[in-house]
C-alpha cells in the first residue's frame, strides 16, 4: 500500500514537472514568435524609414578662411526678403544683406566667405523644433540650409548633393522646417531626422510652398499644384483648369488659393478650380488682401486686380486698377507692418497704406560686369579681360578692371567661346547665332553664319589651324581659310557631328564630341577614338587642351583623361573621378591644369607633383564654367560670378 502510494505520488510529480515544462516551453516559443514578429516590425519600420529618411549634419558654419580670391564686382540680385529682430534681410545671388529699418547697411554676408558658395534662393524667420530662439533660416541653390542668430550661422547639411538643392523654404507652427527642392520633392525637418513629407510628393522639381504641414500646396516646375490634405493628394494642371503647368508662386487667404503660372493665375475656392485671372500674365508672385490681388510678373511690372465686387472672368484690361510697370522681375510680394514690400531683381520697393504708387526703398546695386552667369573667358594681347555671358553678350574688361564695355545684339547673345587671334589680330567670338569677330579695339568687324559657309549658325569653340580657322558646331566642323569656307561631319569620317571642344598642336586637330574624340592631321581623319574602339571611359567629350606631348581631355562623367601619343587613354586618381567638366572649361599655366566641373568646384593638377585636388571655398559658386589667364593672374567664371587670384596663391 505504502509502495503504490509512493508510485502514484512520484507519477504525479513527473506529470506535473511534464506540465511545467510544456508550459515553460509554450511561453518561450510564444516569446520568440513575439520577439521575431516584433524585429521583424521593426526592421520593416526601418526599412522604411530608411527609404523615406535622408541622411544629414548639422554643424557650424564658420567664416572661411582667406582663400586668396577676389570677386570681381557684378551686379547684386535680390531674391527675398524678410524682416528678423526688427531687421530686414536680402538674400540673393551674391549673398545675405542686413538693414536698419531705416534702410541703412549694416552688414553684408558673401557667398564663397561667411557664406556658402552657393546662390540664396529664400530666407524666412523661424523657432525649429532644435532650438528654443527665432532664427532667420536661410536656403540655399546647392548647400542645404543656413540657420543665423544673428551671429553665427549653422548649416544643416543633407548628404545627398538632390536633398541639399533647395528651391523654397515653409517654417510649420510645429517647429518642423518644410523645404522644397529640385529632385527630391518636399522635405521636412523635425530637428532630429529629414524624411519625404510624402510619397507622391517625392521625385518633384518644387517651385513654391503655401499653406501649412497638414494643408499644403505645392506648385512644381512642370506638373502644375499639388495639393496635399487629409494624408492624400490632389494634383491639378491644365486639364484641371490651370492656366499652365509652370507654377512660380502661390498665396492663400482664407478658403481661397492663388497660384502663379507661367500663363496667369488660377484662383481655387476651397480646394477646387475657380476661375483664371490675370491671363498671360508670367506671375512670379502673388500677395493676396482682404481687398486687393497683388500679382507681380517677369515683365510687367505689378499688377493689382480688385477682389471685391468684380465679375469672374473680366478681362484683365477691366479688372486691373494699376500695373506699375517700372517694376522689373518682380521675385516676392510680402505684408510689413502697414505696407507692402516687393523684392525686385534690382531693388526693394514699398507700397504704402492709403499711398498711390510705389516707392523704391532699397536699390540692389550695380557692378564692373553685367551680369554673374558667365559662359566664356579670354584675355587678349593688352591684358584685357573679356567676359562672355549665358544670355547677356560680352563684356570688354580694362586692364586695371575698373570699367567694363558691354556688347549685346542678336548676334553676340549667348556667347560660347572667345578667341583671341594674335596672327590675324582680332577676336574671334563663338555665339549660338554665329561666329562674330571683333578688332583689337573690341568693335564689331564682321558676323559668319551659315550664308557665309558655315555648317551651322550654333558655334561652340573656334581655334587656329593651318592658315585660317577651325569652327566647332552641332553639325559638324567648318574650316575658314584664304580658299574659302569647307566642313566635314560624319558622312566625311568624323565620330560624331556634334563637336563640342577643339585643339590644336602643329597639324593635329582634336575634336571633343558627344561621341568620343576625332584626331585629325592636316585637316584628315587619322584616328577615332570612342568607348567602343579604345579605353575611353566616357564618350561625350567637353573640353580638349594640350599638355607637353600629351592632351588632356574632359568628360561629362568621368572627369580628365590623358591621351598618349599611341592612342592610349590614362586615368588620374581624384582628377578621373565621376565628374562633369564643363564646356571648354579648362585652361593650362606653368605650374597647373585647370578644370570647371558641373556643381562640384575647381579641380587644379600640379603639374610637377602629378597630383589633382578640389577647391571649393572662396568660389561664389561650385559651377565652375570659364577660366582664363594674364600676367601670373588666373580668373575663374561661375554661373554666380567672377573670381581672381594669384596664380602662386593657387594652393588648394
Amino acid at each position: 500500500m505504502v509502495w503504490g502510494d509512493m508510485q502514484r505520488a512520484l507519477l504525479v510529480r513527473i506529470l506535473r514537472m511534464a506540465l511545467a515544462a510544456g508550459f515553460t516551453f509554450a511561453v518561450l516559443l510564444t516569446g520568440l514568435v513575439v520577439w521575431r514578429s516584433s524585429r521583424a516590425l521593426r526592421s520593416a519600420t526601418d526599412q522604411v524609414r530608411e527609404e523615406r529618411g535622408v541622411r544629414f549634419v548639422v554643424r557650424p558654419f564658420p567664416a572661411l578662411a582667406n582663400t586668396g580670391f577676389e570677386a570681381v564686382s557684378s551686379p547684386t540680385v535680390f531674391v527675398r526678403a524678410a524682416r528678423f529682430r526688427d531687421h530686414l534681410f536680402v538674400a540673393g545671388s551674391s549673398g545675405l544683406v542686413e538693414y536698419e529699418a531705416n534702410g541703412s547697411l549694416l552688414h553684408q554676408y558673401s557667398v564663397g566667405s561667411e557664406l556658402p558658395g552657393s546662390p540664396l534662393v529664400d530666407v524666412a524667420p523661424a523657432v525649429l523644433a532644435d532650438s528654443h530662439e527665432s532664427k532667420l533660416i536661410i536656403a540655399t541653390a546647392a548647400d542645404g540650409i543656413l540657420a543665423f542668430n544673428g551671429h553665427d550661422f549653422r548649416q544643416i547639411f543633407p548628404s545627398s548633393p538632390n536633398a541639399r538643392s533647395i528651391t523654397a523654404i515653409l517654417p510649420a507652427s510645429s517647429g518642423h522646417l518644410l523645404f522644397g527642392t529640385r529632385k527630391h520633392g518636399v522635405l521636412v525637418y523635425d530637428g532630429t531626422q529629414i524624411t519625404v513629407l510624402h510619397a507622391a510628393l517625392n521625385d518633384l522639381y518644387v517651385t513654391a510652398l503655401a499653406g501649412t504641414e497638414s494643408d499644403l500646396w505645392v506648385g512644381t516646375l512642370n506638373r502644375g499644384v499639388l495639393h496635399f490634405h487629409g494624408g492624400e493628394v490632389e494634383e491639378f494642371s491644365e486639364a484641371q483648369g490651370l492656366p499652365d503647368p509652370q507654377v512660380e508662386s502661390v498665396a492663400i487667404l482664407g478658403d481661397a488659393t492663388y497660384i502663379g503660372t507661367a500663363a496667369g493665375v488660377a484662383v481655387f475656392s476651397r480646394g477646387q478650380f475657380s476661375r483664371v485671372l490675370a491671363p498671360g500674365v508670367l506671375a512670379t508672385s502673388v500677395l493676396a488682401t482682404s481687398s486687393q490681388l497683388y500679382i507681380g510678373s517677369e515683365d510687367q511690372g505689378i499688377i493689382t486686380i480688385p477682389l471685391q465686387g468684380r465679375r469672374p472672368g473680366a478681362h484683365l484690361a477691366a479688372e486691373s486698377q494699376m500695373a506699375e510697370s517700372q517694376i522689373g522681375e518682380v521675385r516676392q510680394l510680402f505684408v510689413s507692418d502697414d505696407a507692402i514690400l516687393a523684392v525686385a531683381r534690382n531693388g526693394l520697393y514699398r507700397l504704402n497704406a492709403h499711398a498711390f504708387g510705389w516707392q523704391r526703398v532699397l536699390d540692389a546695386g550695380s557692378g564692373i560686369l553685367t551680369d554673374r552667369n558667365i559662359s566664356a573667358l579670354a584675355t587678349d594681347a593688352t591684358g584685357r579681360l573679356w567676359v562672355g555671358y549665358f544670355d547677356r553678350g560680352l563684356d570688354l574688361l580694362s586692364s586695371e578692371n575698373v570699367r567694363a564695355s558691354h556688347v549685346e545684339d542678336e548676334h553676340v547673345f549667348c556667347v560660347n567661346r572667345i578667341f583671341p587671334d594674335s596672327r590675324a589680330e582680332v577676336v574671334d567670338v563663338a555665339t549660338a547665332n554665329g561666329l562674330v569677330r571683333f578688332d583689337d579695339a573690341g568693335r564689331e568687324q564682321q558676323v559668319l553664319t551659315r550664308s557665309d559657309g558655315l555648317i551651322a549658325d550654333h558655334v561652340t569653340d573656334v581655334v587656329a589651324y593651318g592658315d585660317g580657322l577651325a569652327l566647332a558646331t552641332p553639325a559638324g566642323l567648318t574650316f575658314l581659310d584664304q580658299r574659302g569656307a569647307r566642313s566635314m561631319y560624319a558622312f566625311h569620317g568624323l565620330v560624331n557631328n556634334h563637336i563640342y571642344a577643339l585643339g590644336v598642336s602643329g597639324d593635329e586637330l582634336l575634336a571633343g564630341t558627344l561621341g568620343g574624340l576625332s584626331l585629325l592631321n592636316k585637316s584628315e581623319i587619322a584616328a577615332n577614338y570612342s568607348t567602343a574602339t579604345s579605353n575611353l571611359k566616357h564618350n561625350w567629350i567637353t573640353a580638349v587642351v594640350r599638355v607637353g606631348d600629351e592632351w588632356m581631355v574632359g568628360t561629362y562623367g568621368a572627369g580628365v583623361l590623358s591621351l598618349d601619343r599611341s592612342g592610349e587613354f590614362h586615368t588620374f586618381e581624384l582628377g578621373s573621378d565621376s565628374f562633369e567638366v564643363n564646356p571648354n572649361a579648362m585652361l593650362v599655366t606653368a605650374n597647373y591644369v585647370l578644370a570647371g566641373s558641373l556643381g562640384q568646384g575647381l579641380y587644379v593638377y600640379d603639374r610637377q607633383s602629378g597630383r589633382w585636388s578640389v577647391i571649393r571655398d572662396g568660389l561664389p559658386s561650385a559651377n565652375v564654367t570659364a577660366l582664363a589667364e594674364a600676367n601670373g593672374t588666373v580668373y575663374v567664371g561661375t554661373d554666380n560670378g567672377l573670381v581672381r587670384i594669384s596664380e602662386q596663391k593657387l594652393h588648394p
